[in-house]
């Protein structure tokens, strides 16, 4: 008896363990997602791409570390640092496959504030006074390296601090306006800050409020210092970085490799300088030495920790929206997902660990994530392939750099920063699509211009949930009403064998940024349901199942998106009754574009009926629907009529679009 009920005991205990172990490994692939790619990676298919694409992201790491690390006020070497163990830890614990993290403009700046106030310029050579045991630099270089430590360390403990808090699924407040309007405004101040580098002028180090004007206002009463070599070079440089991107992104389908023209140009540019003497004969600014190897990790200064608060805060918030953006991209572009909170524990860690290593504040950025786009990365097995030829440089190819012109790099930050700057173009749509957002757009874009970039994103949000606020009580459709789903079956007139799915859904909410991630999520389900229901329903339209949906404030989740797959046999159609839907704002718009293409693509008719005349005109103006009038009907009877004309008059066409 005993004996039966120890080994009923052993059992359960056995039970419990292995559910213990499942509950375990399912949590470290969840925290750490390369448990789940790296088993899965394809060496024949993947290796070869991912290796080029790492080759050619070395280059832009390399050029963008030194030029980040000199926007950050600190020596170049440690913009080098900032392209090595970022990648690593962000390639350990980050889902997005396809997001070059390392140093980063916005993020680079914002420290760059936490540096010239704590520890001002007391000399312009970057190695006088070695006097220090770390790479023969001097004591001044180490002490700024330290408060940018410092700012990584605790912008990255906010972060994990804000992982810890699941503030991740906070991220809908962001909306695409607010996120455009302040990096916008954050590249327009990056390049600024290089303007006195590709005009050759010796100026002192301006910032806080109205700082962007007063930089201005010191180039325009010195323009006589302007170095004319410098210049000249910055010119021809900018004209040959913009020449050659442009022609390799227009012949990238018929190149294998694309020409790298950052190296190419480093690499003439100092060697011109070096047997020119430029340094001497013109007084041009090089990079100078750049010590060789990697120290010996360091605590950075806790004593200044409370002293950076505020620039860590804008390292946090900035380099995390930024980043997040960048990952929502790559995931809906390659159909892969990403968790908002996970992302916030990635860029923590990449930020704490790498800050004990002499590393600047990092983030991923748009050139560099744009460029494992275009040249076919398939995980981030490319970035760690970049991370091996950055150590090259570090070991190696370092010293060689001495004569890069600091003209030519702040050309390449320019140049790399065409991807934020060419957002002024998003104007236009916003201003078709809801005057509201191009106001809180030109707005939170002022504002970052005359503040700083965590002041704009944090006047944006505001500005946008109180602006949401004041709308809601004129939408005569705030009420607790849900979105109902009516599903029905008519047999055709061609063919009486088969029978035509459709789904009727009736929107009875505002579509804003609060609810469209929501209602996005539910119009999959219905889609997914719809291709699992059972083969016979109710032929008459009277027999119909309702189903309560959305709640017009809640929030979904991003990751694990539902599949769009369908019967190949039935041809399935959705219709959606926008009578109830009189407000909406650019994410709304967004949203239903969004339901509208992916449809397309996996052959389901997508139908708008009861739509007013503000909402048709939003969503032509949109861009995505500018020749789809056959979508609009002016009542569900009349949708559903055009699905039967269709099944019985365009039979021979299987992928006709209603």
């Amino acid at each position: 008896m005993a004996g039966a009920k120890r080994k009923r005991k052993n059992a359960i205990w056995r039970k419990i363990h292995a559910l213990r172990y499942e509950d375990f490994k399912l949590w470290c692939v969840r925290r750490l997602p390369v448990l789940e790619w790296a088993p899965n990676y394809n060496w024949k298919a993947d290796l070869l791409p991912d290796t080029i694409s790492g080759m050619m992201l070395a280059v832009q790491q390399v050029t963008q570390g030194l030029a980040f690390a000199v926007l950050s006020s600190v020596h170049p070497v440690f913009g080098l640092y900032g392209s090595l163990f970022p990648v690593i830890i962000y390639a350990i614990f980050g889902m997005g496959r396809h997001v070059a993290t390392g140093t980063f403009a916005l993020t680079s700046l914002i420290s760059a504030n936490a540096v010239e106030r704590l520890v001002p310029p007391m000399s312009s050579n970057f190695t006088a006074n070695n006097n220090s045991t770390v790479l023969g630099l001097s004591e001044f270089e180490m002490q700024r390296i330290g408060v940018a430590a410092a700012v990584s360390l605790l912008g990255g403990l906010i972060q994990v601090a804000m992982f810890v808090l699941h503030l991740g699924s906070a991220t809908f407040l962001l909306t695409e306006p607010v996120i455009s309007a302040m990096t916008t405004g954050a590249a327009t101040h990056v390049v600024t800050s290089q303007v006195k580098y590709l005009l050759g002028m010796k100026m002192p180090y301006i910032s806080g409020p109205l700082g962007f004007f007063y930089i201005y206002a010191y180039i325009f009463e010195n323009i006589k210092s302007i170095q004319l070599e410098a210049l000249l070079l910055s010119v021809l440089s900018i004209v040959i970085l913009v020449l050659v991107k442009e022609l390799n992104e227009k012949f990238k389908g018929k190149i294998k490799v694309v020409l790298p023209i950052d190296l190419v140009l480093i690499v003439a540019t100092s060697a011109a300088c070096y047997y020119a003497d430029m340094k001497h004969s013109y007084g041009m600014e090089v990079v100078g030495h750049i010590p060789e190897g990697i120290p010996l990790p360091r605590s950075p200064p806790m004593n200044i920790l409370p002293e950076v608060i505020t620039e860590a805060f804008g390292v946090a918030l900035v380099g995390y929206v930024a980043s997040l953006a960048l990952a929502q991209a790559s995931a809906k572009k390659f159909n892969y997902s990403v968790d908002d909170n996970q992302e916030f524990l990635a860029h923590g860690l990449s930020n704490v660990i790498p800050s004990f290593f002499f590393c600047i504040p990092s983030a991923a950025a748009m050139g560099r994530t744009a460029l494992l786009f275009s040249t076919g990365a398939k995980t981030q097995v490319a970035c760690l392939i970049s991370c091996i030829l950055v150590l090259v440089v570090i070991y190696a190819v370092g010293p060689m750099l001495y004569w890069l012109p600091m003209c030519v790099l702040a050309s390449i930050i320019v140049v790399g920063l065409k991807g934020m700057l060419v957002q002024f173009r998003d104007l236009k749509k916003y201003w078709n699509v809801d005057k509201i957002d191009w106001s809180i757009w030109v707005s939170t874009y002022i504002f970052t211009i005359c503040f700083a970039a965590n002041v704009g994103l944090l006047y944006g949000v505001v500005c946008t949930i109180l602006i949401v606020v004041f709308r809601f009580p004129r939408a005569t459709t705030l009420s607790l009403k849900h979105m109902k789903e009516v599903e029905c079956r008519f047999k055709t007139e061609a063919d009486s064998e088969s029978l035509q799915p459709v789904k009727i859904v009736s929107v009875n909410n505002p579509l804003v940024f609060l609810n469209a991630k929501k209602f996005h999520m539910d119009i999959l389900k219905i889609i997914q349901k719809e291709s699992t229901c059972a083969q016979q329903l109710p032929e008459d339209m009277n027999k119909y199942e309702q189903n309560t949906l959305l709640s017009p404030l809640s929030n979904g989740n991003c990751h694990g998106e539902p599949s769009l797959q369908q019967r190949p046999s039935e041809r399935h159609s959705l219709i959606l009754d926008c009578s109830g839907l009189t407000f909406f704002d650019y994410t709304g718009i967004s949203v239903l574009t969004q339901i509208y293409t992916e449809s397309k693509k996996r052959n389901i008719d997508v139908l708008l009926a009861d739509c007013k005349a503000s909402l048709i005109k939003a969503l032509k103006l949109s861009g995505k629907l500018e020749s789809e009038n056959a979508i609009f009907f002016e009542s569900v009877s009349s949708a559903v009529g055009a699905i039967q004309l269709n099944k019985n008059f365009c039979k021979l066409n299987e992928h006709t679009e209603v």
